[in-house]
């Protein structure tokens, strides 16, 4: 592989993407996510640099929920199944990512990076973030809106952290949702029903991101000290 040197042109910046692709480029699980099945999310947390893939997902219902999403996909050589607290963990390994070929190439041919997770809802929405610079960027939004339907969820610098107590994602939209319904208002005006409304979740999944990302915020805050 030839690298390519480039001159920089900006700040590091990451977004949050969010796209409904076609069906011809779904991805098979998204089809298990749609209706009233026991299934409403799925998380691609980690992926393999290889043409033989090799995945961790999390999905938010139990082991037999998750057994039935993954079997939709025919790639599929192994799995292993491990229980959360609020859903169920999936290692995949396939003979070949069930991406469509337009998408792996756009990815491909991107000078970004993809953090993850990518989240998987039950809407026919796919969220992410990618990182680069501005003119990387906008040239990857501009390449994914040929083949969904794209929108900018939110807008950050990229700051690299070394800190042991950083929020998860998820913990990091916890407290996002948090503010947005009020929750830290004086006097609190929203719940943490509002919060797991907005996290597509139950009331107690919220209320544990919730405590561990506060947690690991004074914990960061006073170490810091």
């Amino acid at each position: 592989m030839q690298y390519r040197r480039r001159a920089s042109n900006g700040p590091m910046k990451r977004i949050q993407f969010s796209v409904r692709y076609p069906d011809r480029f779904r991805h098979p699980l998204q089809h298990q996510l749609a209706g009233d099945g026991p299934l409403t999310r799925a998380e691609l947390l980690m992926w393999s640099p290889t043409a033989e893939a090799t995945t961790l997902f999390w999905f938010d219902g139990d082991r037999a929920a998750a057994r039935g999403a993954v079997a939709a996909i025919d790639s599929l050589q192994t799995t292993s199944h491990v229980p959360d607290t609020d859903g169920t963990y999936v290692f995949l390994q396939q003979d070949a990512f069930e991406f469509s070929e337009a998408l792996l190439e756009l990815i491909a041919d991107a000078s970004v990076i993809f953090l993850p997770p990518v989240v998987f809802h039950a809407d026919g929405t796919v969220t992410f973030e990618a990182v680069g610079e501005t003119t990387a960027l906008s040239a990857f939004h501009d390449a994914l809106t040929e083949v969904g339907d794209l929108s900018i969820e939110r807008v950050q610098s990229f700051e690299r952290s070394g800190s042991p107590t950083r929020l998860t994602d998820r913990q990091r939209a916890a407290v996002e949702a948090a503010v947005a319904v009020g929750y830290y208002e004086l006097p609190r005006d929203g719940t943490v029903a509002d919060i797991a409304e907005r996290l597509d979740c139950s009331t107690s999944t919220a209320g544990e991101l919730v405590r561990k990302a506060e947690a690991a915020i004074v914990e960061n805050h006073v170490g810091g000290r």
